[in-house]
C-alpha cells in the first residue's frame, strides 16, 4: 500500500487527473476499475474520481509496489541555473523580468528554457520536491519571443497557474509593452488587423480584411518619446497573438528595430555597426491586474512594473529620444 497526501502545488484537480499523471502507463479503465473496487481510496473512503482534491487530502493506493512502478514513468528532473529576477512571489506565483535570449518555454526536447530555470529555483529553494514533479510541473501563464524581454507570470502551484492563465484568456490583465520602432510616430492611436500564422515558417502576415483562418488583432499604441527617424512606443496589446506586435507595427510602416524577422533590413545593419544592437527592442513593461479573490490578495489590483534593460535605456539616448531611467521592478498601489 501506497499512501499520497495532496499538497498545495497539486490541490485543485480532480482525483482521476491526478491518478493519471501518477500513474501515467495506466489505462484509465485499470483506475476506474481500481476506485470501483476501493483498491484506490480518498481519505480512507470510496470514490469516484471526479472529486476535487484539496491540500491535505490522502490518497490511498492498494497496489503493489511491483504494480505502481510498472505503471509509473518517472520524470527526469532537468535543472538549470539562471540567476532570476524576481519582481513579486508568493505561495501561488512568480513574476520574473525575462531577459532577452531566454525561451519561455521549450520549442525542441533539448532547448532549456525559463520553465526549467523556474523548476530549478523552486527544488533548490525546497519548495517544490522531485516526488511532487511526478504529477505536477510549473509552467509559464504568459509567453514571449525569445528576444522579447520583460515580464513573465509563472504558476507555482495549479491553483496558481489555472487562476492568471484564465486571467490572460479573457483579457482581464492589462498588458503593456515599450519598443523603439522606425520613423516618426506623433499621435496615440488603435489600429485594428486580420493575424495568420505560417506554423512551418514560425512567422505570420497582417491583412486588413478578414481572411479564412485569420484571428481578429487588436493593438493600442501612443509615442512616448520621437525624433524625425525614430520612436519609444508604449503598447497596448487588446488581443494577444503571436508576433502581434511585431508584424501589427511592420504592417503600419513602423516595424520594431532590431528585428531579424518584421524589421527594415538597412536600419537594422545601419543599428548593428554603429551600436552592436544584436535583438529587436521590445520589452513587456507593465502588467495591470484585476481585484482577485483572497488567495490573491497581495497581489488584487496591483501594477506590476519591469525595467527597461540598460541596454535598451543606453539606445533611447544615443537615439536622442527620452525614456524613463528611473523605473525600478516593482508592485504599485
Amino acid at each position: 500500500m501506497r499512501s499520497i497526501t495532496i499538497t498545495e502545488q497539486e490541490e485543485g484537480q480532480r482525483l482521476d487527473k491526478f491518478l493519471s499523471k501518477y500513474l501515467e502507463k495506466a489505462p484509465k479503465s485499470f483506475l476506474y476499475k481500481m476506485l470501483r473496487k476501493k483498491n484506490i481510496k480518498l481519505n480512507d473512503k470510496k470514490a469516484e474520481g471526479s472529486e476535487k482534491l484539496q491540500k491535505g487530502d490522502d490518497i490511498k493506493l492498494f497496489l503493489s509496489e511491483e504494480t505502481i512502478q510498472n505503471f509509473k514513468e518517472e520524470k527526469k528532473v532537468e535543472k538549470a541555473e539562471m540567476d532570476l529576477d524576481i519582481i513579486f512571489e508568493n505561495k501561488h506565483i512568480l513574476i520574473i523580468n525575462k531577459p532577452a535570449g531566454v525561451l519561455s518555454q521549450k520549442a525542441k526536447k533539448e532547448d532549456v528554457s525559463l520553465i526549467e530555470y523556474i523548476t530549478t529555483y523552486l527544488l533548490n529553494s525546497g519548495q517544490l520536491t522531485t516526488e511532487q514533479l511526478q504529477s505536477f510541473h510549473p509552467g509559464v501563464c504568459n509567453r514571449l519571443d525569445r528576444n522579447t524581454s520583460g515580464i513573465i507570470i509563472a504558476g507555482k502551484t495549479l491553483l496558481g497557474l489555472q487562476t492568471m492563465s484564465a486571467l490572460l484568456k479573457e483579457r482581464n490583465i492589462g498588458k503593456y509593452y515599450q519598443c523603439i520602432v522606425k520613423g516618426k510616430v506623433t499621435k496615440k492611436q488603435a489600429i485594428e488587423g486580420y493575424l495568420t500564422k505560417d506554423h512551418s515558417h514560425n512567422r505570420v502576415t497582417i491583412s486588413e480584411q478578414p481572411i479564412e483562418g485569420a484571428d481578429f488583432i487588436k493593438t493600442e499604441y501612443e509615442p512616448i518619446s520621437y525624433t524625425e527617424e525614430f520612436t519609444l512606443l508604449r503598447v497596448k496589446l487588446l488581443t494577444g497573438k503571436s508576433h502581434q506586435i511585431r508584424a501589427h507595427l511592420q504592417s503600419i510602416g513602423h516595424p520594431v528595430i532590431g528585428d531579424g524577422k518584421y524589421g527594415d533590413v538597412p536600419t537594422n545593419k545601419q543599428l548593428r555597426k554603429a551600436y552592436k544592437l544584436k535583438h529587436h527592442l521590445l520589452h513587456s513593461y507593465e502588467l495591470v491586474l484585476p481585484e482577485l479573490s483572497e488567495e490573491f490578495a497581495d497581489i488584487s489590483g496591483k501594477t506590476i512594473v519591469a525595467p527597461l534593460p540598460d541596454y535598451f535605456l543606453n539606445l533611447i539616448g544615443k537615439l536622442g529620444l527620452k525614456g524613463d531611467r528611473s523605473a525600478s521592478a516593482e508592485l504599485l498601489h
